[in-house]
């Protein structure tokens, strides 16, 4: 596919940095976002920005959604006329965070009407964002993804990891150790500088080690230094960790360490005002747990 017509909805903290990308790379890209400033922003770069969710995928070859979860994708695809609108052979890429069986049940709907389908998530966060360098797990046919890969590749590293659903699972798997980390990262960070060590000169010590890790470089250095501004909002790693602990009931399984981060996750936002704040954020738990301000 040469030069295809892209529309970007939800420009919001990621879609934002990665519609832009697309449009450094030469792609040709109309936005739109439900607070519509948000896509207006990316005119100085190119996009065009529609009105309505329809109006920008009635033209486009492939549509890119990034949205909050299933059922604000499921509102965009069936409710606000974008499958509607999109032409025959176009293919729907949502690259939000959703679970695996709203992914296959997009898919089968979206099939029905000649649309090709990828779920295909993300991580890295703003950073990764920006930097085009997003991990990205996609789900669906082997020749849809080829097609794709040049526009993937504008914002990350592209990874076929299965059929649909199976981008969706893989997000789920990174959500769940991610969640892990951080928490195991806080204790860390709060032991090492409670015991009177330097937080900063023990992450550069660990690193290239066992134990080193992008979630202890980056928000272990969040943790320390107080900067909870939101590249990836707590309310967002609760949804994701609730996802997978229904994707787990699913299959059978117990996974008492997301069980766990689930409650603490859970508590943050509920009774510390965490929702907001960066999922980094779940040092602020710790220390409230041990008492400290």
């Amino acid at each position: 596919m040469t030069q295809p017509q892209i529309a970007f909805l939800g420009t919001g903290l990621m879609g934002g940095p990665m519609a832009a990308n697309l449009l450094k790379a030469g792609f040709s890209v109309t936005a739109w976002n439900r607070t519509a400033a948000k896509a207006q922003a990316l005119g100085p770069l190119g996009a065009r920005a529609a009105a309505s969710p329809g109006a920008a995928a009635a033209d486009a070859d492939i549509v890119i959604t990034m949205v909050s979860d299933g059922p604000a994708a499921a509102d965009l695809l069936f409710s606000q006329g974008v499958a509607d609108t999109m032409k025959r052979g176009a293919v729907l890429v949502d690259m939000s965070s959703i679970k695996p069986a709203e992914a296959r049940d997009h898919a089968e709907r979206l099939r029905a009407r000649g649309l090709d389908h990828l779920d295909a998530p993300v991580s890295g966060g703003t950073r990764g964002a920006e930097a085009a360098s997003l991990a990205i797990m996609a789900g669906g046919d082997a020749d849809v993804f080829e097609r794709l890969l040049p526009v993937l590749s504008a914002m990350g590293r592209p990874v076929r990891v299965g059929p649909h659903g199976a981008g969706q699972l893989s997000k789920l798997t990174n959500q769940a150790i991610v969640a892990a980390t951080i928490g195991i990262v806080a204790e860390a960070m709060l032991f090492a500088g409670k015991g009177g060590a330097d937080p900063a000169a023990i992450r550069a010590a660990l690193k290239g080690g066992f134990a080193d890790s992008i979630v202890l470089q980056q928000h272990g250095e969040r943790m320390t230094t107080g900067n909870f501004a939101p590249g990836a909002a707590s309310r967002t790693q609760l949804k994701d960790i609730e996802n997978v602990l229904s994707e787990a009931q699913s299959l059978g399984l117990a996974l008492p360490l997301v069980e766990h981060m689930r409650s603490r996750y859970a508590r943050f936002i509920d009774e510390l005002d965490g929702a907001g704040k960066d999922h980094s954020g779940i040092y602020l738990e710790l220390l409230d747990l041990n008492g400290m301000a």
